[in-house]
């Protein structure tokens, strides 16, 4: 098993006794009811434009079997299945919460045959190597318990030259955008998620994960160093968030 990183630590709850990965099942459990609209109100719908742009990188690889890593509502099985049309997604998640609302909209577009959702462990994916064309991740890796682990684990499950894409907060660069990003994560989304009557600790959670993870450099050198090749790093609102991509070796 690989080393923990400093990012791997950060927790939900502080006062729990249980580990990151039961607390962050626990936590998605408790705000899935709104999670979707709290999405949609906080980043003022730039989710959905980031989340499209990453899925159109799949285009050219056409690929059929996607599996889609902390699914959670589904949003972007959804989406994939739209602009990609593949034969199958599976879409796997700790948290039964969110995989229960996520079925209700996969029935709700039609789309219950071509896309299944189960419980499942990123750090134990539980089908055999080289199974899909493609993995994808949105706004999931930083919830990894072991972040190089869950890595390894969606490389195993990648056919060979099978591409990966994750979608991750990131930290701004410009001055002006850094003040105030920070500004709104440590202030205003904690407020508005309480004006939602969610759990403030979930939403403190997500600016504190977001400032630890490895992110750009740090990130694609973490993806080569588990054996990804053909990394790539690409800023999105002005390094807001950042869409990453690998490739598993060709044989």
């Amino acid at each position: 098993m690989s080393n923990p990183l400093p990012h791997d630590t950060i927790i939900p709850f502080k006062e729990s006794a249980k580990g990151k990965k039961e607390q962050v099942a626990e936590m998605f459990d408790n705000i899935a009811g709104k999670y979707d609209v709290l999405n949609r109100f906080l980043s003022a719908r730039t989710d959905i434009g980031w989340r499209k742009k990453a899925i159109r990188r799949f285009k050219k690889d056409n690929p059929q079997h996607i599996l889609d890593v902390a699914t959670g509502t589904a949003d972007m099985a959804i989406m994939a299945c739209h602009i990609l049309n593949p034969a199958q997604i599976t879409g796997i998640d700790i948290s039964e919460g969110m995989l229960e609302l996520g079925r209700k909209k996969v029935e709700k577009e039609g789309l219950a045959s071509k896309i299944h959702l189960h419980t499942g462990d990123s750090e134990t994916i539980k089908f055999a190597e080289n199974t899909f064309d493609a993995v994808m991740v949105a706004f999931g890796v930083r919830n990894f318990e072991n972040l190089e682990k869950g890595l390894s684990e969606m490389l195993r499950v990648l056919k060979p030259g099978g591409q990966l894409i994750v979608l991750e907060f990131s930290k701004p660069r410009g001055r002006a955008v850094k003040g105030f990003y920070n500004l709104y994560m440590k202030l205003v989304a904690p407020q508005v998620a309480r004006w939602f009557k969610q759990n403030k600790e979930a939403y403190q959670y997500l600016n504190e994960s977001a400032n630890a993870f490895p992110d750009r450099q740090l990130f694609t050198d973490i993806l080569k160093k588990v054996g990804y090749t053909e990394t790539d790093c690409t800023p999105l609102s002005f390094g807001i968030c950042c869409i990453y991509s690998g490739r598993k070796p060709a044989v």
